[in-house]
C-alpha cells in the first residue's frame, strides 16, 4: 500500500496556501511548566476546522471534467462544511450527505456554503452518498480515506514542524484517522525525535483497540455514537490504519467528563471555542500525563463548531462546580 510522504504534503501545502490559514502555535503560560504547551487552533480555519485542508487539496486535484460533474461527500459536519466551502470557491456543485443527528449549527453552515444537504440515519450516510454518485455521476470526496485528503490534513503537521522544530510530543484527535495520518507523517519527517500520540473518546475507542490488536477492530456505530465528540465517531480505513501504525507511538482514550472539562479550560484559559472533538487532545494532556512523554507539547485543537447550547452547558457546569 502506497503511503503519503512528506513531499506529497509539501505539494499539498503549495496547492492550498491561498485557501487555508497557517494557524499559529499559541503558548499556554497556564500549563504545567515541566510540560510546556502550545495549542494549534484549527478552529480558526474559515470553516472552523482542519477539514478545509484536505477538502481543498482533493478538489484542487480534480480535472475539469470531474469538476463539471460536481462532488459528493458524507460527513457529521466538519468535512461537510469543508467540501461545501472548497467547492463553492472553485464553482463546483456539492452534494453533502449528513447524519440526521448532526448538530444543527453544522447543517446550517453547510447549507450556507451553497451545498445541497441530504439528511439520513447515521448508518446510511455512506450508502446514500454512493447512490448519489451512481445517479448523478459526481465525484466522491471522502472524509479521510484518500491520499489527497491525508496529504492536505498533513499540512497542519508541516506547520508545526516548521514553527516548533524542537517539539517533543504532538497530540492529535483520531476518528477516521486522516488528520493523525497526515500530521504524523509530517512530524516523523521533520521532527524525528518527537513522539506522536492519537487521542480518542473512550466511548469510541476502536482505533486504540485496533492499534493494540495490530488489525482493524469494528465497533458498532451505535456504540461509537454515544460520545459527545460527534466528529470522532468514524473508524479508520485500511489506508489510514496503515498510516497510523507507521506514525503513531500510541493512542490515549479520554472520558466524557474529561472532554467537557477540556472544552471549558480551552474557553476560559485558552480563549478558544472548541467542539468536543477538538478538545480531546487537551483532555489527554490534562488527565493522562502518566501515559505520555514529558516535554514540549503541541495539542491540535481540530475544530470549534460546537452547538451553542452544549457550550453554554459545559461552561455553566464548570462555573457551578467552581463556586462550590
Amino acid at each position: 500500500m502506497q503511503l503519503v510522504n512528506i513531499e506529497d504534503i509539501r505539494d499539498a501545502a503549495e496547492r492550498i496556501r491561498h485557501a487555508v490559514v497557517h494557524t499559529p502555535l499559541l503558548p499556554c503560560p497556564w500549563a504545567d511548566p515541566d510540560r510546556p504547551l502550545w495549542l494549534k487552533p484549527e478552529s480558526l480555519q474559515p470553516i472552523g476546522a482542519f477539514k478545509l485542508r484536505g477538502a481543498t487539496n482533493a478538489i484542487a486535484r480534480l480535472d475539469e471534467n470531474a469538476r463539471a460533474r460536481g462532488v459528493v461527500a458524507y460527513s457529521s459536519g466538519n468535512h461537510a462544511q469543508a467540501v461545501a466551502y472548497a467547492a463553492r470557491a472553485v464553482g463546483v456543485k456539492a452534494h453533502i450527505v449528513m447524519p440526521d443527528v448532526t448538530p444543527q449549527v453544522k447543517i446550517d453552515r453547510t447549507r450556507d456554503y451553497g451545498a445541497e444537504v441530504v439528511l439520513v440515519p447515521i448508518a446510511e450516510r455512506e450508502s446514500a452518498a454512493a447512490e448519489i454518485v451512481e445517479r448523478i455521476g459526481c465525484v466522491l470526496v471522502p472524509p479521510f480515506d484518500h491520499p489527497d485528503v491525508i496529504a492536505g490534513q498533513g499540512t497542519a503537521g508541516l506547520e508545526i514542524g516548521t514553527d516548533l522544530p524542537d517539539v517533543e510530543l504532538v497530540l492529535i484527535p483520531v476518528s477516521g484517522g486522516g488528520l493523525a495520518s497526515g500530521v504524523g507523517t509530517a512530524i516523523r519527517a521533520l521532527c524525528p525525535n518527537a513522539a506522536v500520540f492519537g487521542v480518542e473518546p473512550e466511548l469510541a475507542g476502536d482505533a486504540r483497540e485496533s492499534l493494540l490488536a495490530g488489525s482493524l477492530v469494528d465497533w458498532p456505530i451505535e456504540d461509537r455514537a454515544r460520545t459527545v465528540a460527534d466528529g470522532l465517531r468514524s473508524q479508520p480505513s485500511e489506508l489510514t490504519f496503515a498510516h497510523l501504525r507507521t506514525v503513531l507511538d500510541g493512542i490515549v482514550t479520554v472520558g466524557e467528563d474529561q472532554i467537557r472539562s477540556a472544552m471549558s479550560v480551552l474557553a476560559r484559559k485558552g480563549r478558544l471555542v472548541a467542539e468536543p472533538s477538538g478538545a480531546v487532545g487537551l483532555a489527554a494532556y490534562l488527565d493522562h500525563a502518566a501515559e505520555l512523554p514529558v516535554g514540549r507539547t503541541v495539542v491540535v485543537v481540530s475544530g470549534g463548531n460546537v452547538e451553542p447550547t452544549l457550550l453554554a452547558d459545559v461552561l455553566g457546569q464548570r462555573a457551578a462546580g467552581s463556586s462550590q
